[in-house]
This record gives structure tokens, C-alpha cells and sequence, in this order.
């Protein structure tokens, strides 16, 4: 599964990147179904980050993934 999610941030990636943001993972636990990222440069700082988190990275997970329950920021 991890693969898997690796493959769907690197996806993501390039919109955060255009903002001056990025996206790192950070754990992934298979058994509940939650993923772990880490948002960084201007994503990490940003007010919306959560929007972006949550409407945007945890959802595409959950649309390709649907393994993944939750998508949690650290």
C-alpha cells in the first residue's frame, strides 16, 4: 500500500509544488488505514493547508486507494 500512496502524492505533487509547496510522507499504517504526510515549504505555513490536505491529497488517496481512511498532517 505504501507504494501505492507514494505513487498518488507523486501525482499530487506538482500542484503543491506550483505554490511553493511540497508533500513528503511520513508513515503509513496499512492495518488502520491511515496515512501520514507532512506538508512543507509554502503548504506547510499556509491557512488553507488543511483545505488542501483534506479536499485535496486525502481525497485523491481515497479515490485511487480505497484502503486509505484518513489522511492526518504532522
Amino acid at each position: 500500500m505504501k507504494d501505492k500512496v507514494k505513487e498518488v502524492l507523486d501525482m499530487v505533487r506538482p500542484m503543491l509544488q506550483a505554490d511553493g509547496g511540497d508533500v513528503e510522507l511520513v508513515n503509513v499504517e496499512e492495518e488502520t488505514g491511515k496515512v501520514f504526510v507532512r506538508l512543507t515549504g509554502a503548504c506547510g505555513s499556509c491557512p488553507m493547508s488543511q483545505i488542501t490536505l483534506k479536499m485535496g491529497i486525502e481525497a485523491e488517496l481515497k479515490k485511487a486507494i480505497p484502503e486509505v481512511k484518513e489522511v492526518i498532517g504532522v
